[in-house]
């Protein structure tokens, strides 16, 4: 199953680090990343392969809450389906 990431908060030193790290230790393939900075603002967009994953997708989106949290940022998963029928016009 693939799954979109998405970050968004104040930009700083590390964001792509810690996501990735946290990522890897639940071994989730990243398949693309798209990041930008605009006036101090970051954001990303990860796709996701989350079918090796060793947590359940329910503990990932807590994981990776927890992290957006500890570092003053969103940090959102969704399945792919999901997403995209969110963002199709």
């Amino acid at each position: 199953m693939n799954a979109i990431v998405t970050v968004v908060g104040r930009d700083r030193v590390g964001i792509i680090a810690a996501i990735c790290n946290r990522l890897a230790g639940h071994n989730v393939n990243i398949l693309d990343i798209s990041q930008t900075i605009l006036q101090g603002s970051f954001t990303m967009v990860m796709a996701v392969d989350l079918s090796a994953a060793s947590a359940p997708f329910g503990e990932l989106s807590a994981s990776l809450a927890e992290l957006g949290k500890e570092m003053g940022l969103s940090i959102r998963i969704q399945r792919e389906e999901i997403f995209n029928a969110m963002h199709t016009i």
